[in-house]
């Protein structure tokens, strides 16, 4: 079953823009020969990275989008893991995000055509006026009657005189 990828990498600032082709090529031939699609290919340049990765602050991102099979993408991992110029990668499976998304997209198309449908206007209510609102009477609470016995405190002592 063909699911789709997004394969992220970073290569080395110091390759040479040619060899990066070359990775790139190479990447893609695995994938190709393994029975997999490359949908896009988008090398988004040199840039600076959020924290030092083996001993370098920048590097130049690509991101392929692939629809392949599980070993597919599991040998493309291999390869990104042992190939040297690349310093950090990341594998992201998004069939099931482009399938809510879809869903999400067809429920608000849904959602609408229905408030059209919908949107007639309706009348404006009638202003209550101060006389006509009748006045509620407020009833007073009644306290309980409270027992002093309850209340008072036990004196079972007498008095101490002091001598």
């Amino acid at each position: 079953m063909s699911r789709v990828y997004e394969v992220m990498f970073i290569i080395r600032p110091d390759v040479v823009e040619e060899d990066v082709d070359k990775l790139i090529a190479g990447f893609s031939a695995n994938v190709t020969n393994g029975g997999g699609v490359i949908k896009t290919v988008e090398k988004m340049g040199r840039r600076k990275l959020a924290y030092m990765v083996r001993k370098f602050n920048d590097g130049n991102y690509v991101l392929l989008t692939i629809e392949a099979n599980g070993p597919v993408v599991l040998e493309l991992e291999r390869r990104l893991r042992v190939t040297e110029p690349v310093i950090k990668f990341i594998t992201v499976r998004i069939d099931e995000e482009e399938k809510r998304l879809a869903k999400v997209k067809a429920n608000r198309g849904v959602r609408r055509s229905a408030n059209v449908e919908h949107a007639a206007p309706a009348p404006a209510p009638a202003a209550a006026t101060p006389a006509a609102v009748p006045a509620t009477p407020v009833a007073t609470p009644v306290a309980a009657p409270v027992s002093t016995a309850a209340a008072a405190p036990a004196e079972a002592a007498e008095p101490v005189q002091a001598v």
